[in-house]
């Protein structure tokens, strides 16, 4: 399932490509055409992201509200503008180290390596970034059970699998984010800090369970919640009410830096203090970017203890039972 960065990068995209652009709004599917009919002809005034949701605001007074899950996925093709985090990092989306050297991901996860040539290029933005083949006639086909299909001039979007779908008002988007816990980038530093520390010191669930709840804090994943874990050193099942208040905004912190990290790379790099050439090693390997995450029975990279994997509300949960005894 696509974790808070990545909806941050689509919402990115979505504004690069998008905002100011009168759009035809389809449902090649057929399930979404009602939904389709109310937004077809109207232009894209924003694009914003708050945890896991996406939300595309129109100039009708209507918005676009996406929860990918865990099998959505937003396909781009045609003459791509590019965001900020794109640009900065030389055309490349998630193969950069940021320092200048290209890097090729060995699982895929190696985007576009030129964004501008060819300027009729398609990608595919979920979990991960990955580049698919050029299109020689624009708009392409639909490719598979496309719910939603979002054409501009020169830009086209393809919506498939996702949890949620739908149209909303603005008070039903208020109403939709008021639920949500906070996400660094869109509450200021503190207040998100005071709403986290708040929603998780007046509970007894572990701390382990709190993190992926998107009404504690929003955006956090299975990925992202093993190694905020291992980074503050933190047993994940200490209660809420008994972590101290210092670590719990030191959590938060670290949520803020690694998230920002996260929409800057395009990968979910949580190690840090590496060398260059370590750097770079796990920059191409997503086996080598992790303290704990998908370690099991693999010797803790500190302390050399075995990691362990257990379930956890139905999601796997990995730690180190020495360094965060």
């Amino acid at each position: 399932m696509p974790e808070g960065h990545s909806v941050h990068r689509i919402a990115n995209q979505f504004r690069a490509s998008f905002v100011g652009k009168p759009v035809e709004v389809t449902s090649p599917q057929g399930r979404f055409a009602a939904g389709a009919a109310k937004l077809d002809g109207a232009t894209i005034v924003d694009a914003k992201a708050v945890g896991k949701q996406m939300f595309l605001e129109f100039d009708n007074g209507l918005f676009l509200t996406v929860h990918l899950g865990l099998y959505g996925s937003w396909d781009f093709a045609g003459d791509f503008s590019l965001d900020p985090t794109t640009r900065s990092a030389k055309g490349r989306m998630g193969q950069t180290n940021m320092r200048g050297t290209e890097l090729v991901d060995s699982a895929g996860e190696d985007s576009w390596k030129s964004i501008g040539a060819p300027r009729r290029a398609r990608m595919r933005m979920s979990e991960s970034e990955k580049r698919e083949d050029d299109i020689d006639v624009f708009p392409p086909e639909p490719i598979g059970a496309v719910r939603v299909r979002i054409l501009a001039e020169t830009v086209v979007a393809d919506l498939r699998g996702p949890t949620k779908c739908d149209v909303a008002t603005p008070e039903e988007v208020d109403a939709t984010i008021a639920k949500l816990g906070p996400d660094p980038l869109v509450d200021s530093p503190k207040k998100g800090a005071d709403r986290f520390y708040e929603r998780v010191h007046k509970t007894k669930t572990m701390i382990g369970l709190l993190l992926m709840d998107q009404s504690v804090v929003a955006g956090v994943g299975n990925v992202y919640r093993a190694e905020l874990l291992y980074r503050a050193r933190l047993n994940p099942h200490t209660p809420g009410n008994e972590v101290p208040e210092e670590t719990v905004r030191a959590l938060w912190k670290d949520w803020t830096k690694l998230l920002k990290s996260g929409v800057e790379l395009g990968q979910m790099m949580t190690m840090s203090h590496l060398s260059k050439k370590s750097y770079a090693a796990a920059m191409k390997s997503r086996d080598d970017r992790h303290w704990v995450y998908h370690r099991e029975g693999l010797p803790c990279r500190t302390c050399g203890t075995n990691i362990l994997m257990e379930e956890a509300a139905g999601r796997k949960l990995y730690w180190c039972p020495v360094c965060q005894a």
